[in-house]
């Protein structure tokens, strides 16, 4: 299980006595932790740092252990931070403080000078708060008592950021084919984002899935083909072209093992050797947390992928979408987003259903795809951007709704939503911040995620909800 090394700090000039309190508190506060969020993260006690060679021998620790996703702090006492920098300067993993105490209350009848030296925390934390200040380390700042919920709920939010920063700088993303041809905002700089995520972007022809898919038996399909019969509905009698999606499926899961990668994208333009554009085969495969963009965004899959990792043990839906066309019923407007085919399984508000129906792009066979409505309630939308000389993330408060009527001619999976805080702020300030078409829709992640995630990668956010004024919209098209 991923873990999170915790590192206390203190010094030597109130003596061992203090010292061994100090290793006990930490202790007890240890076990606490891992009592709480055994079902989120392991916590791990690290020796205190008195020293600079402590402090140097931890963050080795934290750095050579491929199971950390991160670090925890707390100054129990007063701990000079000059001795926390050589340490500090090799942390690349992301760092919580956690600005807390041993103790909830004062002991205000006994309360000596004796406590006040071993319980220093607001005095010892705000000297390594300016040491991480001075360094530019980002970092989230949880700050309360440490058996409080709301605290407990702060540990376990960077937790989950943590490992989704982690599972992100061992990302793989297979690109089928190259960005499509003359669209400007799913392409971008691939170095950068290796540089910055640690997303190892690379490409395959479609051949690679063209020649697996031909080599996949008849039992494989089969046993593809039971696997969608127990979670969708078969409303189709073309089995044929179900067979065909489940000969892709299996070809993805098997090049995807084989390489290593968590995120794939494909594009309609570039499906030599292949019937049918991967729909169906796409969409289950997301339903499993496996990331995708469609013609070629490599942000997209490689965002969806880490969002979907960020998001796993809560509840709620986080996949690819794409934005559409809107209802403009004044008052009441709404988007209808969808795709051509790709809509995760995810999504799916009622059992999805195996349909079969002409595309009309790409020059293909007629394609299996899942139709179905999307869930509703509270959630976000998400895209990365490259604005040249750094990238940019948007996030986007939005409401998932019913759709007010029936699409009985649209044969394909979608979500609808409302903009925040109106339709004409919300949709002018996504395209005054460059905001792209393709986005991971959320609803079991929320902005803080986003807002922390941004943070510990250094990326520029802007953020768009209850809050955005008409004001802001000057600010975001600078």
């Amino acid at each position: 299980m991923e873990k999170l090394y915790f590192i206390v700090g203190s010094q030597d000039l109130y003596g061992e006595e203090c010292l061994r309190q100090v290793a006990a508190d930490a202790g007890e506060m240890t076990a606490f932790l891992n009592s709480k969020l055994s079902d989120t993260i392991r916590i791990e006690l690290l020796p205190t740092v008195i020293t600079s060679e402590t402090c140097v021998k931890d963050i080795r620790k934290v750095m050579d252990d491929d199971d950390c996703a991160g670090v925890i702090t707390w100054m129990h006492t007063f701990s000079p931070a000059k001795m926390w920098i050589k340490g500090l300067q090799e942390l690349r993993k992301p760092l919580l403080h956690l600005h807390t105490q041993a103790n909830e209350r004062l002991p205000y009848d006994a309360i000596d000078m004796d406590f006040m030296n071993l319980n220093q925390s607001a005095h010892g934390d705000r000297e390594f708060g300016y040491i991480l200040a001075r360094l530019h380390i980002p970092h989230e700042v949880v700050a309360g008592y440490y058996r409080h919920e709301n605290v407990l709920d702060g540990i376990r939010r960077f937790a989950q950021v943590a490992k989704a920063v982690r599972f992100s700088h061992n990302l793989c993303v297979a690109t089928f084919g190259n960005n499509m041809r003359d669209v400007a905002v799913t392409d971008g700089n691939r170095l950068e984002a290796e540089i910055r995520y640690g997303w190892e972007i690379k490409y395959w022809g479609i051949g690679e899935i063209a020649d697996r898919s031909a080599k996949v038996t008849d039992d494989e399909i089969n046993a593809k083909m039971e696997e969608y019969s127990e979670k969708y509905t078969m409303a189709t009698d073309n089995l044929d072209a179900v067979r065909e999606q489940a000969r892709y499926e299996v070809a993805f899961e098997k090049f995807i093992r084989e390489n290593g990668c968590s995120a794939f994208t494909d594009t309609f333009q570039d499906l030599f050797g292949l019937r049918q554009l991967p729909g169906l085969a796409a969409q289950d495969l997301m339903a499993k947390g496996v990331g995708f963009g469609p013609e070629g965004d490599y942000k997209i899959a490689a965002l969806s992928a880490v969002l979907m990792k960020m998001a796993e043990g809560r509840e709620g839906a986080t996949g690819f979408i794409e934005d559409y066309t809107y209802d403009l019923l004044p008052g009441k407007e709404l988007e209808l987003a969808s795709h051509m085919l790709e809509v995760p399984a995810s999504f799916a508000a009622n059992k999805p259903e195996i349909q079969v129906h002409p595309l009309g792009i790409g020059g293909k066979d007629d394609p299996a795809r899942l139709v179905f409505d999307g869930v509703t309630g509270d959630g976000i939308q998400v895209t990365l951007v490259d604005m040249g000389d750094h990238f940019r993330m948007i996030c986007a408060d939005v409401e998932l709704v019913k759709q007010p009527e029936q699409m009985p001619k649209l044969p394909v999976a979608r979500i609808m939503y409302r903009h925040k805080p109106d339709f004409q702020t919300g949709t002018a300030a996504w395209c005054y911040a460059g905001g792209a078409h393709h986005s991971v829709i959320s609803t079991a992640l929320d902005r803080a995620d986003i807002e922390m995630f941004a943070r510990l990668t250094g990326t520029e956010l802007i953020t768009i909800g209850d809050d955005t004024t008409r004001e802001d919209l000057r600010r975001f098209s600078c």
